[in-house]
């Protein structure tokens, strides 16, 4: 063990998982699962404790279906146990004024604080990382930036910024907790737990959530590549294929015979579809308008958006908004 690893006889580390109805059970199985295999150790000494949270006291119901028990309602905190919010689906339903306000009294006593997954909503609605580095999983991503500008996301696994942690969820879950053990206990600890879970190589913070486009097997071309990544960062003011095709240093038709030839598709298409694409995440997970979500995907006409919506999806947009899956409703 390293010098960071704390006296034989010191008291373990609290946890304190708050979960939300509709939360990741692989999220939370990989963090909890971290914890508990460190108190494994040959050692025989007990490094982490924890409790399970919600705010009824009652039994809560993944995103999944399957309930697990916790052992105590909204309680008080002792300052040394540490915070992390699990979510999934319907974040923001589950994000009521009553498990806000209890975050907002139990973090003032500086212990740290994170989120697996969308939980990192909940955070954000209880003025928790206002100006924070943090991430969330990538379908939340967009939603989360709509709707609350003054955070600040990351593109990456996890995130640690002071006090707060954030993480995808997922497997990420476990990245962020061996990390979190290392830092604890060091290296040799972090070492032993990821090989009790099989994992032989932990990511680091930095690691992207998705596959990129550079390691797809589709997608070879670094010109193609480059107008790709023209498209996404101008879903909201989209440019017409001869402005990408001019700042990739090609020709209208050559940029065509490369999207043909790779993807089977035009670039006007396959923007089109970006965008569409963009706009299905934002009625599903946020409560902006069809208008609003319309606007912030590029679209100039609510009829033409309708159309296209309809046509890629196969129910207009104002349906997809109203289907019960909105992740951000319920914020108070």
């Amino acid at each position: 063990m390293s010098d960071t690893q704390d006296p034989s006889d010191a008291p373990p580390k609290a946890y304190a998982f708050v979960l939300i109805p509709g939360f990741s059970t692989l999220g939370f199985s990989c963090a909890l699962d971290a914890l508990s295999l460190a108190n494994h150790h040959p050692s025989g000494r007990k490094y982490y404790s924890w409790r399970l949270i919600s705010e009824t006291g009652g039994p809560v119901r993944a995103y999944n279906g399957v309930e697990v028990n916790v052992d105590t309602g909204l309680t008080e905190l002792n300052r040394n146990e540490t915070v992390i919010v699990c979510a999934g689906e319907k974040a923001g339903e589950g994000s009521s004024k009553a498990l806000l306000n209890w975050l907002r009294r139990e973090t003032r006593k500086g212990m740290d604080y994170g989120a697996l997954s969308s939980g990192t909503y909940t955070l954000a609605l209880a003025g928790l990382i206002g100006g924070k580095e943090v991430t969330t999983h990538w379908e939340y991503k967009t939603a989360l930036a709509e709707m609350l500008p003054d955070v600040i996301m990351q593109d990456t696994i996890y995130s640690v910024d002071g006090r707060v942690f954030t993480t995808a969820g997922g497997a990420a879950s476990m990245d962020l907790m061996l990390h979190r053990v290392q830092t604890d206990y060091g290296i040799d600890m972090a070492t032993w737990v990821a090989d009790q879970m099989v994992y032989t190589v932990p990511r680091a913070h930095s690691q992207g959530q998705r596959m990129s486009l550079q390691s797809r097997p589709e997608v070879r071309n670094a010109k193609l590549l480059l107008a790709m990544q023209i498209m996404e960062n101008n879903l909201e003011d989209p440019l017409r294929p001869d402005e990408i095709a001019d700042l990739v240093k090609l020709s209208t038709r050559q940029l065509e015979r490369l999207f043909a030839r790779y993807l089977g598709t035009s670039p006007k298409r396959h923007y089109l579809h970006m965008r569409l694409e963009k706009a299905r995440n934002l009625l599903r997970q946020t409560s902006l308008s069809v208008t609003d979500v319309c606007v912030a995907c590029g679209f100039r006409s609510l009829s033409h958006f309708s159309k296209s919506y309809r046509a890629a999806h196969g129910i207009p947009p104002g349906m997809e908004a109203s289907d019960g899956k909105v992740l951000w409703s319920g914020q108070n």
